[in-house]
């Protein structure tokens, strides 16, 4: 079954500073939707209000088809990754996969050094392992749509490469948003891309267009004449 996440007609105001307007964004089962842009411009604020964190002046979202009024969204239909950690650190990882209804040996299969740290507190993990015991347990889910924002900031690039192939193969069941500043493994995996700038959102198709909206700039000792690689189908 496909199910389909659009939201539209956003406004948010801070202080009287407008930070969204007239945004739209559609993520749908079997696509990884990215979206992008420099600091401050909202990418952030646009989850919370997707995840129902935050409360705009002005919005419209819609899950197949069915306007969603309340604040609380059901975990079975949108689980969030924040950017801080979410986990309370007192607890076990045995625990936390008991909490989140997941199987440690699927995880392990994927991150096989987490084996030891079975009984472990979260507290005691690295910051990277934090971040990628976070990320698992949102991908794994059993959720329609699912939001990461900045999933690959303290990773390293093995584990990046890893985090890349789950959200391939869990997209085949759900829709995901990504937004990171690591802009080219966002290029590498999304069917879609977002860009906002000025509070709007553009629906784009590759590098040229992220250089047109001022979001990356294309230099002369980059090698762009095969701009497919980075190029969103």
């Amino acid at each position: 079954m496909t199910n389909k996440l659009e939201v539209d007609g956003v406004i948010l105001e801070f202080d009287s500073k407008r930070v969204l307007q007239n945004v739209y964004l559609k993520s749908e089962t079997g696509k990884v939707t990215g979206l992008l842009g420099r600091n401050g411009t909202g990418k952030s604020c646009l989850m919370k209000i997707i995840y129902g964190e935050l409360l705009p002046n002005d919005s419209s979202i819609r899950l197949d088809g069915k306007p969603i009024y309340n604040e609380f969204r059901n975990p079975t239909d949108i689980m969030y990754l924040p950017q801080g950690h979410f986990i309370p650190k007192s607890l076990t990882i045995k625990t936390i996969f008991k909490n989140f209804q997941l199987d440690f040996s699927d995880f392990i299969t994927e991150f096989p050094e987490f084996k030891k740290l079975y009984k472990e507190r979260f507290k005691n993990l690295s910051c990277g392992e934090q971040r990628i015991l976070e990320i698992y347990l949102i991908l794994a889910s059993d959720s329609k749509f699912c939001m990461l924002d900045e999933p690959f900031s303290q990773i390293m690039p093995l584990h990046i490469e890893t985090i890349k192939r789950l959200i391939l193969k869990e997209k085949r069941d759900k829709g995901i948003i990504i937004t990171d500043h690591l802009y080219k493994h966002i290029l590498d995996i999304c069917d879609e891309l977002y860009v906002i700038d000025e509070g709007k959102t553009y629906l784009t198709k590759g590098l040229q267009d992220l250089e047109t909206l001022g979001y990356t700039r294309i230099t002369s000792d980059q090698n762009f004449n095969s701009i497919e690689q980075y190029t969103i189908t």
